[in-house]
């Protein structure tokens, strides 16, 4: 069972001595199943003031380099065959407590250093080895997501949100066969991004290293749980997953055959960790875990990423929302608008780059308006719109909700605008900054839409789903960034590493 050491048991393991207690062989030999939540409450001590320099620096590299294991607050075993657990020579002492949340956060931030000092060919054995687990293990997943579906139907999902909750053994072999993807991909870490000597001789380099812990919350998408933990493994970070309660089932026989593909290659099982509480309040945790979390990713609707944005403490890329616009300009080629039209609502309308409302050039409406609305009936999709649409489409009345909505399902909004100008107004009025296309043979037109229209990809005369990493040849993607900073668009594995600067020099010194 963990220690739970309160402050007052911080100050007692600063009279011990930090040092001579949890030296660098005793650290190396012997994993120390420590209560982690002394991280935390070493900082509060450094702002009060409660401990000599020193000693917390003594302590704080101490504790980062605990080889811990822990899944969900219980231990899981020695780092190595046969090895016990070291307990430290005092009780608990009380004080505050620390979640499951925080323990599992914190059981990642401790294996993440075996990974980030782990070689290109070491992680893909990682990979290839979660690959094959996959493959071994079609009917525990499916069995695993077949309660999820029953549950799903049990409670009235929608026909969309089921399909994307689906599993299936071509989807299973698909995903394995993109963890295999990773492993051709060129490894970020160690990268060289710039160089130079300076004119007092020191050598600069800019190089790429892991963030350190990812966290990500995301909706009913399974295979999310494979994609982020591959994509983290690959790019050297350690991640922990925090999915929603609609595909726990599924989460959790796949994050299990992760850990253990792990566990075969003789890296931490911690690298990748699965939050099993599905209450709201561990999002909140997440969000304020401040020094275990080095960034977190929400994946989901509207109102689970603001609900991250607004409590976090944490550093955060908000991505997925998409409400995409489709213009179809005076200009347009009427049959190649259509297809484009149809494709990007319904290919896979629960998906982020899925088409959400179509703006029609009113020179083009009264030809372009009814045509497009039986291709997109023809498919399933329901209309909803402005006058003109009603008219020309005979779709139902838009409520003004409507415009500023991510539906995931066959339904689009239809507005006839008044031209370029009323366009790129309503989708700066409208839009969440993912991607908006615009079908035009005026090049001029798309130039323009281009420059002014504020989003991660404009395109022009294609559909709204091209957006996406593999199909820009990137490679897999943990998600689709619509802010500016710390990346946007796909997120690849160079935009889930960092940057470090090495100096060397030879003796040099400022004057």
């Amino acid at each position: 069972m963990l220690h739970e050491l309160g402050v007052a048991g911080l100050l007692r393991l600063g009279a011990l001595g930090g040092r001579a207690l949890l030296g660098r062989a005793l650290i190396r030999d012997h994993p120390v199943h420590l209560h982690l939540g002394l991280l935390a409450f070493a900082r509060q001590l450094c702002v009060a003031g409660q401990l000599r320099a020193q000693r917390r620096l003594e302590i704080g590299h101490a504790l980062v380099s605990l080889p811990v294991a822990c899944h969900e607050g219980t231990p899981t075993g020695a780092s190595g065959p046969g090895e016990a657990g070291l307990r430290l020579p005092f009780p608990p002492l009380g004080g505050p407590t620390v979640s499951a949340v925080l323990q599992v956060c914190a059981a990642a931030k401790a294996a993440a250093p075996h990974l980030a000092r782990a070689s290109t060919r070491r992680k893909d054995a990682a990979l290839e080895a979660i690959a094959a687990a996959l493959d071994r293990g079609h009917d525990e997943i499916l069995a695993a997501n077949a309660r999820d579906l029953d549950a799903a139907r049990e409670d009235g999902l929608s026909p969309a949100l089921q399909d994307r909750l689906t599993l299936t053994p071509e989807r299973l072999h698909g995903i394995a066969g993109a963890v295999r993807d990773l492993v051709r991909l060129a490894d970020p870490v160690g990268e060289v991004v710039r160089g130079s000597t300076l004119p007092n001789g020191l050598e600069l380099r800019q190089v790429r290293v892991p963030l350190g812990v990812i966290a990500m919350v995301y909706e009913g998408r399974p295979n999310v749980t494979v994609d982020a933990a591959g994509l983290a493994l690959k790019s050297g970070n350690a991640c922990v997953l925090r999915g929603s309660s609609t595909a726990i089932h599924s989460n959790t026989a796949l994050a299990g055959l992760v850990r253990g593909a792990l566990e075969s290659v003789d890296l931490p099982a911690d690298l990748v960790c699965l939050v099993s509480d599905t209450d709201r309040g561990s999002v909140k945790e997440l969000t304020r875990a401040r020094g275990l979390v080095d960034l977190l990713i929400p994946r989901g609707g509207a109102g689970l990423i603001q609900a991250v944005v607004q409590d976090a403490q944490v550093p955060v890329v908000e991505t997925g929302v998409g409400n995409c616009h489709v213009y179809v300009d005076v200009a347009a080629d009427p049959a190649k608008a259509r297809a484009i039209v149809v494709n990007a609502k319904a290919q896979r309308p629960s998906v982020c780059n899925a088409a959400e409302t179509l703006l029609v050039h009113a020179g083009i409406a009264e030809s372009f308006l009814p045509a497009v609305a039986r291709d997109l009936r023809d498919a399933g999709v329901e209309l909803v719109g402005d006058a003109q649409a009603q008219r020309l489409a005979g779709a139902e009345p838009a409520a003004p909700a409507d415009w500023d909505t991510e539906f995931g399902d066959f339904k689009l909004a239809v507005r006839v605008v008044d031209g370029l100008d009323d366009a790129i107004a309503h989708i700066a009025a409208h839009g969440t900054m993912h991607t908006e296309a615009i079908v035009t043979e005026d090049r001029g037109a798309a130039r323009r839409f281009c420059a002014e229209v504020d989003a991660a990809a404009v395109v022009v005369n294609a559909s709204t789903r091209f957006t996406d990493g593999g199909e820009f040849g990137f490679g897999a993607e943990i998600g689709i960034s619509t802010q500016k900073l710390h990346a946007r668009g796909p997120m690849g594995l160079r935009e889930l590493t960092t940057t470090k600067y090495v100096v060397e020099g030879d003796g040099q010194v400022r004057g």
